[in-house]
């Protein structure tokens, strides 16, 4: 990871601490995002979003006319795999795509021509690209972002809000333009209320912070 790329990592946990410390606070002066996107005006942006391998992912890779070197590998927590005839070939952060014309590069040297597939299952992806929830949501964990992923979608994932979440002074911490920005989300409307107005956008890389309600 590049020099830049830890800084904003390590800015994003500062704000997450310096957040929760301030968990009661309210949310008044924060901008807030707009509504979800209609699902059908996001087709035009269908090719926007490009899956990226993370550790963890099981690769299907099949070597056309070569089955016996074909097979099913986990991406290892170093972002490499292995395969039969190619050792910590590095995966993680690439395209399905890409990685195949890799190994069609590396399996030339011992097969004539080869044609590589590259097939994803058991979806993790890499850390840069999930979702993190924390708080008081009834399962918070980091979950792998999905192509319109909006926050009711995040909120199905996780389970929902506990019943002391201050879900309408929750908080979306984004990095835009190489700075992170913090968002007010209005969880408690959009969640209990089923006001669909609170729904918002999620990227890649989002984190959510839901408070403790202060009673």
């Amino acid at each position: 990871m590049s020099k830049d790329g830890l800084s904003i990592r390590f800015s994003l946990v500062a704000a997450v601490i310096t957040t929760l410390g301030v968990g009661g606070c309210s949310t008044t002066d924060i901008p807030t995002l707009p509504s979800a996107t209609p699902q059908s005006s996001l087709t035009k942006n269908i090719n926007d979003y490009k899956y990226l391998i993370g550790p963890g992912d099981t690769l299907n890779i099949f070597v056309w006319g070569n089955p016996e070197i074909s097979g099913n590998f986990i991406v290892r927590p170093d972002g490499m795999i292995s395969t039969s005839l190619v050792d910590d070939l590095p995966a993680s952060g690439r395209t399905p795509t890409d990685l195949a014309r890799s190994l069609e590069a590396r399996l030339s040297e011992y097969v004539r021509d080869p044609i590589v597939t590259v097939m994803v299952s058991g979806f993790v992806g890499p850390y840069s690209e999930q979702v993190r929830v924390i708080g008081e949501a009834s399962q918070p964990r980091a979950i792998n972002y999905r192509q319109n992923m909006t926050l009711l979608d995040v909120m199905v994932e996780v389970g929902g809000l506990t019943e002391f979440a201050d879900g309408n002074d929750a908080r979306l911490i984004r990095v835009v333009g190489g700075q992170q920005k913090q968002f007010g989300l209005k969880m408690g409307d959009l969640v209990r209320d089923g006001d669909i107005q609170a729904n918002v956008d999620i990227l890649p890389g989002d984190i959510i912070i839901i408070p403790e309600a202060w009673f």
